[in-house]
């Protein structure tokens, strides 16, 4: 019988494989855990310092979804038992969400490390946007309370560390710490200073991991005792049909088992230091995609490993590496570079546009405005990825508004 030829196009393969993006996760290579493939608990990491061990799989709660007790209880069952909210999430239905689950589930709770984040940049915000987390989630305390999305360490100051010990004294929270999106590296060393950060949680990826400003600023806060989680793990970036290395690699994986995307989780896991990746799973297949990779005890090899720095490198003018201390002070305007580059993600690599155009259109439009005008030669010159950033922020006023 004459074989037939495959009529699965290059860029399909590359999708079904999971380079793709955070989607990919939903792949047809998913195998459930079984103990006779060598799988077994969730493990576990210290969380720094902290003397609480926490699982290396984090639920990250800002998508939505119609089966989150379903998914949230069978996140438990499989030992994903850090949950990561903010209070905006869904406009506060996540917190509720939990909420429900914890009055449902009341003694769950002593087994999950909950995490939640406050955008207030005042005490006063702070403190009303604690106390509506623990009414929305029905729990009497936050394991880890962060302030969300810092731009540099300098938007904690006395006051806020002040702060941070009298809601631990109260019992509101036990650990305290920030999330940050851009100039990661900087925030990071800056808070192994301070002394007094329970943990960070940053976009931290293969893309990233290996740089050098990144592996200091993780030595620096394990030295001081900081729990890290990472996010954006998946790296981002756009399918590129023309090259090789990303059919190399999505073969290499096919062979062993499992998704690029979820060799991108591993490649996060290698790194004993990060305590935990935050990934968003808003349903079970890519739960449990995500679980399995998680137990699975099949590592990467070197050669996967520069496989995949070797495509880092050959499409890093599609990812924005958050370094916009540099693109943001040559643009002379007052345009939110970073900001619309992580929208786009959003959008494009995270299969949610309309979330992406959602917090697009929260930029004001008079600035809006000015992006459409802009000459952005001399950031592109700057940019350490050489990424396109004028044609990029066309395209997101075309597509985002």
């Amino acid at each position: 019988m004459p074989i037939k030829k495959c009529s699965l196009s290059r860029r399909d393969f590359l999708k079904a494989a999971g380079i793709a993006g955070a989607g990919s996760v939903m792949m047809p290579f998913y195998r459930p855990a079984t103990a006779s493939e060598g799988f077994g608990k969730m493990p576990v990491r210290p969380f720094g310092n902290s003397g609480i061990d926490v699982p290396i799989l984090s639920f990250g709660g800002s998508l939505d979804t119609s089966l989150s007790m379903l998914v949230l209880r069978q996140a438990f069952k499989r030992g994903v038992t850090y949950w990561d909210t903010a209070n905006t999430y869904m406009g506060g239905r996540s917190e509720k969400g939990i909420g429900k689950y914890l009055e449902k589930f009341p003694r769950d709770r002593r087994q999950i490390f909950l995490a939640t984040k406050s955008h207030a940049w005042t005490l006063k915000g702070l403190s009303e946007d604690l106390d509506l987390s623990l009414e929305r989630m029905r729990t009497d305390y936050i394991d880890l309370y962060f302030v969300h999305g810092i731009r540099t360490i300098d938007e904690l100051d006395q006051s806020i560390r002040t702060w941070a010990e009298k809601a631990k004294a109260a019992g509101k929270i036990r650990l305290f710490g920030f999330s940050t999106h851009r100039n990661m590296e900087e925030c990071m060393l800056a808070a192994a200073q301070l002394g007094w950060i329970d943990g960070i949680m940053m976009t931290y990826n293969y893309r990233l991991m290996h740089t050098d400003r990144m592996q200091r600023a993780v030595d620096a806060c394990v030295k001081a005792g900081i729990g890290l989680t990472a996010m954006k793990t998946q790296g981002g970036g756009q399918v590129q049909t023309d090259g090789e290395t990303e059919l190399k690699l999505a073969g290499r994986f096919m062979e062993k088992g499992f998704s690029a995307a979820q060799a991108k989780l591993k490649a996060v896991w290698q790194n004993p230091n990060i305590a935990s990746i935050c990934s968003e799973m808003p349903n079970m297949t890519i739960l449990m995609a995500n679980v399995t990779a998680a137990m699975d005890k099949t590592g990467l090899s070197a050669l996967d490993n520069t496989l995949l720095q070797q495509y880092a490198k050959e499409t890093r003018a599609t990812y924005c590496a958050g370094c916009t201390d540099i693109c943001e002070s040559a643009v002379g305007r007052n345009i939110p570079i970073g900001d619309v580059m992580r929208y786009l993600m959003y959008a494009r690599s995270y299969d949610t546009p309309h979330g992406g155009a959602k917090q697009f259109r929260k930029i004001p439009s008079d600035i809006r405005q000015q992006m459409a005008s802009t000459d952005f030669s001399t950031t592109e010159q700057r940019c350490p990825q050489k990424m396109p950033i004028g044609q990029l922020m066309q395209e997101a006023l075309q597509e985002l508004s």
